[in-house]
């Protein structure tokens, strides 16, 4: 049997989700015995400073009498972090100002007045 027929018996169904630098595969595959499982792949780009750029990918390989229990953890957690947290992702990597904003939360009234001084009065018709 040819490569690319191993590779389409192989693979059953497939989706993909990008977020951002990272990409996840959901791969449904099937054993030699033709039973079916599930892949998981992560796959995250880096850069290098010449500009160049390699992925790292992590497997998971999700067997059917883990089906069960494997989603019933995964739809406790993610609703416990939901729950928590909220969907509002809060990252250094998602807010630009988020040292500043988590450093100090809230200025004093002195603070806040400087700030309102320190700025240049700009007229906008002079524009």
């Amino acid at each position: 049997m040819r490569e690319n027929e191993m590779l389409e018996k192989d693979e059953i169904f497939s989706k993909v989700l990008r977020a951002g630098r990272r990409t996840y595969f959901f791969d449904v595959r099937a054993t030699k015995a033709d039973d079916y499982y599930i892949t998981i792949t992560e796959s995250k780009k880096f850069t290098e400073e010449d500009g160049s750029f390699h992925f790292k990918k992590h497997k998971i390989y999700l067997y059917k009498e883990d089906f069960v229990a494997f989603k019933e953890i995964l739809d406790e957690m993610t609703s416990y972090v939901l729950d928590h947290k909220g969907e509002e992702v809060i990252s250094e990597r998602h807010q630009k100002d988020f040292k500043k904003e988590y450093a100090n939360p809230s200025p004093t009234t002195e603070e806040t007045e400087n700030q309102r001084t320190s700025f240049t009065d700009i007229d906008f018709d002079d524009i």
